[in-house]
């Protein structure tokens, strides 16, 4: 079956170019587009979607706010964040909103579709590098709120759950984290999911962001004992 895309962009020729490249793909079809956030909720009221490609400058209603409202229905499609360079802000915004990752522009067309699939998969498509280097420079300059009962859900947690939790939000890969645990790939991606299940988070980025919103992490990587 294939994975069904809808184009969020207020650039008509961005949108035939994306088109385009995911029309060549036997595993993908565009079976929707939208000029900015308002008309791309309404085409989801009325069209099936597994991935919505989101930019974030638009008019009308912006990519951030249109993917917060996106993610907070039921069943929500899985969104990927378009972002550039000067622009890493609304990348972080849209992370905070529900967004499974954010891309660049420019990026490869191998990438793009390399990401589409893994959005699809369940997977966050930002490095936890990457998204770690993000939230050191933003997350001490953006309001979160609900903390109190964000920390709450994370007495739920078991002490392993919780120290896997740690290395994630220090954007440790699953190998990484399973050499310094001195655990297996399978074990380490057996907790993430049970924090991610734990905590109704939709993917390992949003595991970033709570653990910098809670105070888990400090700005610049490091836990807080």
């Amino acid at each position: 079956m294939s994975i069904r895309v809808m184009l969020v962009d207020d650039q008509v020729l961005l949108r035939t170019g994306f088109r385009m490249v995911l029309a060549a793909q036997p595993d993908m079809e565009v079976v929707a587009e939208a000029g900015d956030g308002a008309e791309a909720i309404e085409n989801l009221r009325s069209t099936a979607v597994d991935v919505v490609l989101m930019d974030v400058r638009m008019p009308r209603l912006d990519g951030v706010e249109a993917t917060r409202r996106i993610c907070a229905e039921a069943d929500a499609p899985k969104v990927l964040i378009l972002t550039t360079f000067d622009l890493d802000e609304y990348a972080f915004s849209g992370l905070k909103a529900g967004a499974s990752g954010f891309m660049l522009k420019d990026v490869p067309p191998a990438e793009l579709l390399g990401a589409i699939r893994s959005v699809h998969s369940g997977d966050a498509v930002v490095a936890p590098s990457t998204t770690r280097r993000l939230l050191d420079r933003f997350s001490p300059l953006l309001p979160s709120s609900g903390n109190e009962p964000r920390n709450k859900q994370l007495e739920r947690l078991t002490e392993r759950e919780r120290e896997v939790m740690l290395l994630v939000a220090q954007g440790l890969s699953n190998g990484e984290i399973a050499a310094r645990l001195v655990l297996s790939e399978a074990t380490v991606k057996t907790h993430v999911g049970r924090i991610l299940t734990k905590l109704g988070l939709r993917d390992r980025v949003q595991v970033v962001v709570l653990a910098y919103e809670s105070g888990l992490v400090r700005a610049g990587g490091g836990s807080v004992s």
